[in-house]
């Protein structure tokens, strides 16, 4: 660095005032700044040369990353695509006029009334055909007591169709108030015989009502085995029965028009087979006038199977 040092000399004015000449220019010299400033950026870029890299390193690695999760996006756009069309399909068609019910179908009942089950049904003419809940109707329907089963349906756009499978009555269960039985053995509802049911069905009688509460399986079987002892003595024409009394394991019937007690008895196996041959036998050996005083044809003779003994009224 080099200082110059300013000249004192001057010269007077006219005034007599000396004026001082000042140098032009300072000699002092500290460096260009701009030429620093390069020095130093080149410096720093020559201690990190991976500067120099980054954008285009940068860039590499966006392009990686995009063509990994292009995938990924793909999936994610086509799942809102389908999250927003399956919302907008379910809308529609929950919403719309043109799926409102118009009708609802009732095939398959005997006994029971159309008006009957409709009046049970969770669902109503008018109501969206998707939003109606199948299950729940179908639960109401065999909640009716005739309805064994029931298969309930859609048929777009506006019709929802039931199919029912009822039950039949083979029985009246005398268990203190008289019960409607299929052929099952099952006893399935109280027998409204003032509004016929039960018409023209014989009764099974001798089962307590406790004892069928503790086991209604069991007593479902007596029950089966009763009306297996009534299709065989209806294979062949014989007296009509109106009472079939359960004893145990022994079996009495009652004819329907005289009420003459026929005593079975245990009719396991081929015996009932055995003691039906019996009665016929029996019964064609008997005059008109016989069978109409006859009170009780015994066919359970324990020691002598292949005799008879015919009670008659005095």
């Amino acid at each position: 660095m080099e200082r110059s040092r300013p000249s004192t000399r001057g010269r007077d004015d006219s005034r007599g005032r000396t004026e001082v000449s000042v140098p032009s220019e300072s000699r002092l010299t500290l460096g260009s700044p701009r030429r620093n400033n390069r020095r130093r950026s080149a410096s720093l870029r020559a201690r990190l040369p991976e500067l120099r890299r980054l954008p285009r390193g940068l860039a590499d690695a966006c392009g990686r990353a995009l063509r990994r999760g292009a995938p990924a996006l793909l999936v994610v756009a086509i799942a809102g695509a389908v999250g927003a069309g399956g919302f907008y399909g379910y809308r529609f068609l929950t919403t719309s006029p043109r799926f409102a019910i118009a009708a609802i179908e009732i095939r398959g009942t005997r006994t029971l009334s159309s008006e009957q089950l409709l009046a049970r049904l969770p669902v109503a003419i008018g109501q969206n055909i998707f939003q109606a809940d199948l299950d729940a109707i179908e639960a109401a329907v065999e909640g009716e007591a005739w309805v064994a089963g029931a298969t309930v349906s859609r048929r777009l756009p506006r019709t929802i169709e039931i199919d029912v499978r009822e039950r039949e009555a083979a029985a009246v269960v005398s268990l203190g108030e008289l019960y409607l039985a299929d052929a099952a053995g099952m006893v399935f509802k109280r027998a409204r015989l003032d509004d016929g049911e039960g018409a023209g069905l014989p009764i099974v009688s001798g089962l307590d009502r406790d004892a069928y509460a503790a086991d209604p399986k069991d007593a479902a079987t007596r029950v089966r085995d009763a009306l297996a002892t009534l299709d065989g003595w209806s294979a062949t024409p014989r007296p009509r029965i109106g009472e079939l009394r359960l004893d145990g394991d022994r079996q009495t019937l009652f004819t329907y028009d005289d009420a003459i007690a026929i005593r079975l008895g245990a009719t396991a196996g081929a015996r009932l087979d055995a003691r039906l041959a019996t009665f016929d036998a029996a019964w064609a050996a008997l005059t008109p006038d016989e069978r109409g005083r006859a009170r009780a044809i015994h066919l359970d003779q324990a020691t002598r199977p292949d005799h008879v003994t015919v009670a008659f009224a005095r």
